[in-house]
């Protein structure tokens, strides 16, 4: 009853309006015109895009303001730089204290204990990346956040701007933090203050020292984290904790033994960097490209398994990730012919630069070509297209009724199985009045359309 109560005071409450609304239409092509331009002459007046498919719609941001979404972007944005740079002097204290010297100064009671030849081999290999994997364990959550109060309306949105977030994090702090700090703070201290020029120099010079800090993180991070998806562990552990202290109904029981979805907000960074690793490291040190190898087999048969036999798909969001992902596999191709540049400085091998500069420069060719040529497929729904899936749905499925899967589609959650009232429907857009006019149109050959007979033409599809 409280519930009830509680819908009923929702539904009857004027402040409980928002003004932002799902609209259904009769056709694809209705829906891709009215998705696809500026529908007033003020373009923050009457904004429309694509709905996300109604599993996929994050209720909370859907109705905020243009200003205040404006100034809560700039404000993430800020803060992102801020995280993301200044996590690098953390980072890097860390790692000062993961080394054995780190540890003989600041812990000076366990120097007998680190001088033991195992202890010494564990804390040399290992340490680092245990050190750094678990000081940036939290950091997913806090990007997530961040990216709710951006404003996304969709879910499949959030993940996206949240992978783009731990990218550009693992990019600077895991991967040229670690390669830049390297185990005390006087590196970084140079490097803040040399030319920008000299900067692929310095990388490029400590690139091979940090191979085996790199061969070891691969293993801690990636051969272990693919281990724990096997296992699974942490979810068996919440799945009996659950069923021991909160589950009193078969709901309840179902909802415990959820398995969730993939994580792609930091599935597919991880995945990035080691990618971006085995581009810089292929000429630097190969000798990390089959612990990489190795990583990107099991990668592929584990993950495989889980999206298939394990993980529910959430939603779907018609390849709207594969602009991302090909944009971030082109800055690992530029970072590592800018560093291979650097490294080929410090070798004397100062004629081969204009030969890679010129490969950087194609590179980014490339992406300006692949940009314009193919991600508008996976933004924009063509109207030819559209109006094709029209024409053949209505010639193969005459007797299609959508209306009882819209009606209910975009209810909100707490809404569903309330009687709620709605406005007309107009069904018949055909009858709509179209405004008379004393202008004529002259038809230039026998095969061409006056306007009367173009709009006719174009709503006879609505």
């Amino acid at each position: 009853m409280k519930e009830i109560d509680e819908r009923e005071k929702v539904i009857s409450d004027p402040k409980s309006i928002v003004p932002a609304a799902f609209v259904s239409f009769k056709s694809r092509w209705g829906a891709a015109v009215c998705a696809q331009t500026q529908q007033s002459r003020n373009p923050t007046l009457w904004l429309t895009e694509w709905a996300p498919e109604p599993c996929d719609v994050y209720w909370d941001n859907l109705a905020m303001p243009y200003v205040q979404l404006t100034v809560k972007q700039l404000i993430i944005a800020v803060t992102m730089f801020f995280l993301t740079f200044f996590f690098m002097i953390p980072i890097a204290f860390v790692q000062s204290l993961a080394s054995i010297e780190g540890i003989q100064k600041v812990l000076v009671f366990l120097r007998p204990l680190i001088r033991m030849k195992r202890v010494k081999s564990v804390v040399q290999g290992f340490l680092p990346g245990i050190a750094l994997k678990m000081f940036t364990a939290s950091l997913p959550t806090i990007l997530v956040q961040m990216s709710k109060m951006e404003g996304h309306t969709c879910h499949s949105a959030l993940d996206r701007r949240t992978a783009g977030k731990y990218h550009l994090f693992v990019l600077v702090n895991v991967f040229l933090g670690s390669i830049i700090t390297g185990a005390a703070f006087d590196q970084l201290y140079a490097f803040l203050n040399e030319a920008p020029s000299s900067i692929p120099k310095t990388v490029g010079v400590a690139i091979p020292m940090k191979a085996t800090f790199f061969i070891t993180y691969i293993m801690v991070d990636g051969w272990a984290g693919i281990a724990a998806e096997i296992i699974r562990v942490v979810p068996l552990i919440k799945f009996h904790f659950k069923n021991t202290f909160f589950v009193k109904t078969k709901q309840d029981k179902e909802e415990a033994m959820d398995p969730g979805s993939l994580s792609f907000a930091t599935t597919e960074p991880r995945i990035q960097l080691y990618f971006l690793l085995g581009l810089v490291y292929s000429v630097a040190t190969p000798i990390i490209l089959p612990f990489i190898l190795v990583f990107f087999a099991f990668s592929y048969t584990v993950y495989r398994h889980q999206i298939i036999n394990v993980y529910d798909q959430n939603y779907e969001s018609g390849g709207r990730f594969w602009p991302d992902v090909h944009r971030r596999i082109i800055i690992s191709l530029i970072i590592s012919q800018v560093l291979l540049m650097g490294l080929l400085s410090t070798k004397n091998a100062a004629k081969s630069t204009p030969l890679l500069l010129v490969l950087a420069l194609f590179t980014i060719w490339f992406h300006i070509f692949c940009k314009g040529r193919f991600e508008s497929a996976f933004v924009k729904f063509p109207l030819q297209e559209a109006m094709k899936k029209d024409t053949t749905e209505r010639a193969k499925e005459p007797k299609l009724d959508l209306k009882a899967y819209l009606r209910d589609a975009y209810v909100h959650p707490a809404l569903k199985g309330a009687e709620i009232e709605r406005p007309a429907a107009v069904d018949e857009e055909e009858k709509n009045p179209l405004v008379s006019t004393k202008r004529r149109t002259s038809k230039s050959s026998s095969g061409s359309f006056g306007a009367e007979d173009a709009i006719e033409e174009l709503l006879s599809y609505l």
